[in-house]
Formats: structure tokens, C-alpha cells, sequence
């Protein structure tokens, strides 16, 4: 049996694979003029993939599935087709943060519909140009795939009174990965209110990464998330952040440690926080 492919890819490999016919590269990078910079400098050959228009169905409510709820399957399946994605292809994503962005949130998504052959890159952007991948300009052209299959998201994902329920429970753990200011709510930069939800504890996404920006080791890594959570299940465990964006980067960190992949709270913070929800904010404490 072949041995299972590591969910991140280094950017020496991908530096001896630019010229494979056999790997389709994706550009997630997400936020403001995104699209713009992409088409200004990408890596050769990447197809650009939008946060908010493909990984997402944005509401006018975010009090509704918060900021980045997911889109249908039937949405998604058209986004992978005409994005050329087929299920044998093997697909490397990157954005410009490190993986903590979009690249993520794409990377679990693909998982979720049972897409194994995809990798996230380590160190992301900068690290792939600064290896020599060849950068360009130019509109890339690619065709449409057949309608990719999908049928359900395998990966499990958490809902608002699930999360409710787990947090007043010693036996589930649920994870808020934002930074340690946002968790205090000493600052907010994207939600209505600063805070987070009572019981859960902190771990930011950030400490997944070495002072270089790369991914910790899978040993560092599974050494840290296995004293955690303990001997909980995958399924006892809900990882959460803002939108439901970042939370993927620790995903990805524990699936690249060997540790099987948690809950995703999609609605996260930003759906929490514009609820009828107990709220624990710096006043409060």
C-alpha cells in the first residue's frame, strides 16, 4: 500500500516538480486586492482561487454560518471543475501567510470530499520564489474539468450547539486558534465583539510555524497538540478561529503530525459572537 502523502510539501520539492504535468498549482491567497496581485506575479502556472466566490457562500448575516460559512457541495463541485481540478489530479495550494489562510481552508475542503493527492506549501510565496520556482505574469490557460463527483463532506465539521454543548463538557475540548489579543478580547479587527467563547481554551495558529515562518516538525507538533488534547477523539475535539479559515491551519498541523483530524467549527467567533451566546470579553473577566 502507498504510503500516505504528507499534507505539506517543502519548496525544494516543488522547485523539481515546476515543469510536471502532473501537479496542478493553486494560488489562495485572499484579502484585499488578492485577485490583482495574483494576476501582477504568481508562480508559473497557478490558477487563482477566491476566497470569499469558491471556498465560501458569504451571507449578508454572518450571525448565519459567520463570516466564511462553507458552500454547497454542489457550488464546490463546480468550483473544482472549472478550476480543471479532477480526483486524480494532485494539487498544491499556497497563499501569502504561510498557509494560514486560504491555502488551508482549500486544502481541508479537498480533504473533506475525499480528495487525498493535495499538499499545502510550506513556507508558502515567498518561500517557493525565494527557491527559484519560476514567477509570472501571464494569464495561464487551462480547461474545464468533467463535473467533479461529490457526495457529502467527510471531514466533520461542528455547529453552533454542538460547540454549545462541548464547551460545558469535560469530555470535548474545543480549541480557539486566534491570536492571544483576540482570545482576551483586548482587540477585534473583524467581529463585532472582542472575546471568545467560555470554556474554550487558546492555542494560536501561529505557534504551528518556526521563527522562519515553516511548519514545526511532526514530532514538535504531535508532542504539542498530544499533551492537548490527551486521549480524547478526533471526534471530541472542535477547532475553531474567526471565520473558519485559520482554524484550518491547525488542522493541517495535526494531520501532518499524525494526529487524526479534528471538528471544524465553521461559524466560529464571527457566528458565536452575533448570538444569544454566553461571551467571556474583557469587561466580563
Amino acid at each position: 500500500m502507498a504510503a500516505k502523502l504528507s499534507p505539506i510539501i517543502n519548496p525544494k520539492e516543488l522547485v523539481q516538480l515546476s515543469n510536471s504535468a502532473e501537479i496542478i498549482l493553486i494560488d489562495a491567497r485572499a484579502g484585499a486586492n488578492a485577485a490583482q496581485n495574483y494576476q501582477n506575479e504568481h508562480l508559473k502556472g497557478a490558477r487563482y482561487i477566491d476566497l470569499n466566490k469558491d471556498l465560501a457562500t458569504v451571507e449578508t448575516d454572518p450571525a448565519n454560518g459567520g463570516r466564511h460559512p462553507l458552500p454547497s457541495l454542489e457550488k464546490f463541485s463546480v468550483v473544482l471543475s472549472k478550476t480543471g481540478i479532477s480526483p486524480e489530479n494532485h494539487i498544491i495550494i499556497y497563499d501569502d501567510k504561510n498557509g494560514s489562510n486560504a491555502a488551508a481552508r482549500f486544502w481541508w475542503m479537498l480533504r473533506a470530499v475525499g480528495h487525498e493527492k493535495v499538499q499545502v506549501l510550506n513556507g508558502g510565496l515567498s518561500a517557493a520564489i525565494e527557491s527559484g520556482y519560476p514567477i509570472s505574469s501571464e494569464t495561464e490557460i487551462f480547461e474545464a474539468a468533467d463535473q467533479y463527483p461529490v457526495s457529502q463532506w467527510k471531514l466533520h465539521t461542528a455547529a453552533i450547539d454542538e460547540v454549545e454543548k462541548a464547551r460545558n463538557n469535560t469530555q470535548n475540548t474545543v480549541i480557539d486558534v486566534r491570536d492571544k489579543n483576540r482570545f482576551d478580547g483586548l482587540t477585534e479587527p473583524l467581529d463585532l465583539i472582542a472575546g471568545h467563547i467560555p470554556g474554550a481554551i487558546n492555542v494560536p495558529f501561529s505557534e504551528n510555524l518556526d521563527d522562519n515562518g515553516f511548519y514545526q516538525s511532526p514530532q514538535l507538533l504531535k508532542e504539542k497538540y498530544s499533551r492537548i488534547i490527551g486521549d480524547k477523539k478526533a471526534e471530541d475535539i472542535i477547532v475553531h478561529c474567526g471565520s473558519g479559515v485559520t482554524a484550518c491551519h491547525t488542522l493541517l498541523a495535526m494531520d501532518y503530525a499524525g494526529i487524526p483530524i479534528p471538528k471544524l467549527y465553521v461559524g466560529s467567533w464571527s457566528e458565536w459572537s452575533r448570538n444569544d451566546r454566553e461571551m467571556a470579553t474583557k469587561q466580563a473577566e
